[in-house]
């Protein structure tokens, strides 16, 4: 049926939504080095929220105010309106990136930079809203719009970003998000990894996982999906059972749990674990 009427491949599974979250609180630690914003995507906060609280545990230990990017109570949470651009709905996309900036714009005029974790909603910021004829705050936004992983890794070259690790025993797979590619990344991805004492990680020479948002479990191209997958990622993670796997993008998460039965998890939670007590 669901083949049939709503185009959802019956040979895949939908991703299945957080039963429970904790509310995003701001973090203030004892000694700020800088304050910045942590913008929770709609994947991160209705299906993996443990995400941001691993990225709101890092950067709090790492000394930062953490801000996070949110509505009001009352009103709808926000979207940065990447899906509704994929879809061609441009004047709804336009409606949520409004939003996006009214809520963004104070810190940006205080100077904080926007932390996003995935990297198709933090690039929506930064490439897709100056196109979308929303004024100079969309350009002053997307000055300040960095993925995570990016922000860490400059923080580390200007050594300004001082947390203790200790070793992960096992060794870590890394897929790249097709946006962090298109951005270069991943090479931050390979410079705060390096952070890490010993890890043991090798970076995939993949292409696109496949999922890719919806594509992945469209009636029409789930089949599609699934061979692009299975031309060098699947069977990379294959050939190492053993290995975590680290994957920074929701689709690319979900994609790899269909195709080889392994829970990828995000830079922020591997930082997390392997930081020192």
């Amino acid at each position: 049926l669901s083949s049939r009427l709503l185009g959802i491949s019956s040979t895949t599974t939908l991703p299945e939504p957080a039963t429970s979250t904790k509310s995003f609180k701001d973090t203030d630690p004892e000694t700020v080095k800088a304050e910045v914003v942590l913008l929770i995507d709609t994947f991160t906060r209705h299906f993996q929220p443990d995400n941001a609280y691993a990225a709101l545990t890092v950067l709090q230990a790492a000394g930062y105010k953490v801000f996070v990017a949110q509505a009001e109570v009352d009103q709808q949470a926000l979207c940065c309106g990447r899906t509704h651009l994929a879809h061609g709905l441009v004047e709804e996309a336009k409606a949520h990136a409004i939003r996006m900036l009214d809520v963004l714009s104070p810190h940006v005029t205080a100077g904080r930079s926007i932390i996003g974790l995935e990297p198709a909603c933090l690039l929506a910021l930064r490439d897709d809203y100056k196109f979308l004829g929303l004024g100079d705050m969309a350009d002053h936004v997307a000055a300040r719009a960095i993925l995570f992983e990016e922000f860490i890794a400059k923080k580390i070259s200007a050594k300004r970003f001082e947390l203790a690790f200790q070793s992960v025993d096992k060794p870590v797979l890394v897929h790249g998000h097709c946006h962090q590619k298109a951005v270069g990344a991943m090479k931050s991805m390979r410079k705060v990894l390096k952070a890490i004492p010993g890890l043991d990680f090798k970076l995939i020479d993949s292409t696109c996982c496949g999922m890719a948002g919806s594509f992945g479990i469209e009636t029409e191209h789930a089949d599609i999906a699934m061979a692009m997958a299975e031309q060098s990622l699947l069977p990379a993670l294959r050939e190492q059972p053993q290995a975590r796997v680290l994957a920074n993008g929701f689709s690319c998460r979900h994609q790899i749990s269909e195709g080889v039965d392994r829970d990828a998890v995000h830079l922020a939670c591997l930082m997390r674990e392997a930081m020192a007590c």
